[in-house]
């Protein structure tokens, strides 16, 4: 009987599950609202029930199941499978690993999700097998995974690779969830992106698509700020560049400690595609050594959504195999 691997991507909205062979093959996957009432604590709950539900469905037997790999917002105790502090689930030092275990009767690992968004990409997707990488994740928030000689980079306290949370604005930038001002999340993030759409609009007369927008709807978005550069939008061109120049600073930055061979781009705002990709590639080349410039490739995210259960599943591959 060939063996599964369950990989689970916790986010504020949605619950991804999958099951996953060895190859890193989806056989089969699907979603659950994410219940963030009473403080998260059902969540756990609603995966075991999820779990068994596909498994009745799919006419299979738990024994087919080798473990569950989960990625959750917020910092990871790596030691013990315990969440920090995860915010938009209401999540304080929260065993997740033993609430899990204890619900599903199956072992658990657990990790950052953009760590193993970034661990997905590197099996299956834009990494391409690299085994020195950086993911950042531009959605909601900015979320990164670094990974180097194929290991995830946890840090002293499991808060490795918490690119968002470079500071890019030091003095008079707009404040952010972390409690700092001007952190990267405040400007390349879908939000922060949107945000800054909206400031311009204030600020200036300029005619603009999306000025049209924003009387229509009320609201800018970071898609419509991709959508009016591609058509050459003066003002939205010059919110590109203003976002991807930060962006391809702290990756820089980055890089030069790490010299990876890819970066990869992911999240929602990824969705821009080549347009956002050069304009990275553009500034980071400014700002990164030039040897490290060199060896470092900055590419698209191919896995989307899949990438987190994916890389949930290398997690139980590697740690109970």
């Amino acid at each position: 009987m060939e063996q599964w691997l369950v990989g689970v991507d916790l986010g504020g909205t949605t619950v991804k599950l999958a099951f996953v062979n060895m190859y890193g093959e989806i056989i089969c996957k699907w979603e659950i609202p994410t219940d963030k009432s009473e403080q998260g604590k059902h969540i756990t709950t609603h995966i075991a029930k999820a779990i068994d539900e596909k498994l009745r469905e799919l006419d299979e037997s738990k024994e087919r199941l080798i473990g569950i790999g989960i990625g959750a917002p917020g910092p990871v105790n790596m030691a013990t499978g315990d969440i920090y502090e995860a915010v938009n689930l209401g999540w304080k030092n929260f065993p997740l690993k033993d609430r899990l275990e204890m619900e599903t009767g199956l072992p658990v690992v657990v990790d950052n999700d953009a760590n193993i968004a970034a661990i997905g990409e590197m099996w299956k997707g834009a990494g391409n097998g690299a085994k020195n990488l950086i993911l950042v994740t531009l959605g909601t928030g900015v979320g990164g995974g670094v990974i180097v000689n194929g290991q995830i980079v946890h840090g002293a306290n499991g808060a490795g690779g918490e690119i968002g949370h470079i500071t890019s604005i030091p003095e008079g930038g707009a404040s952010c969830n972390c409690g700092k001002t001007g952190c990267l999340e405040t400007i390349a993030s879908a939000t922060g992106i949107a945000r800054i759409a909206t400031e311009r609009l204030q600020q200036t007369d300029e005619p603009s698509r999306l000025r049209d927008v924003w009387k229509q709807t009320g609201v800018v978005t970071a898609k419509d700020v991709f959508d009016a550069a591609k058509e050459n939008d003066a003002l939205a061109l010059q919110i590109v560049d203003e976002v991807t120049f930060h962006l391809g600073l702290a990756l820089a930055h980055l890089a030069n400690g790490l010299n990876p061979e890819k970066i990869v781009i992911g999240g929602g705002v990824s969705k821009a595609g080549d347009m956002l990709a050069q304009a990275v590639a553009r500034h980071f080349k400014r700002f990164a050594f030039p040897r490290v410039a060199e060896a470092a490739e900055i590419v698209i995210a191919t896995l989307g959504n899949d990438a987190g259960v994916i890389g949930g599943a290398w997690l139980v591959k590697t740690n109970m195999l």
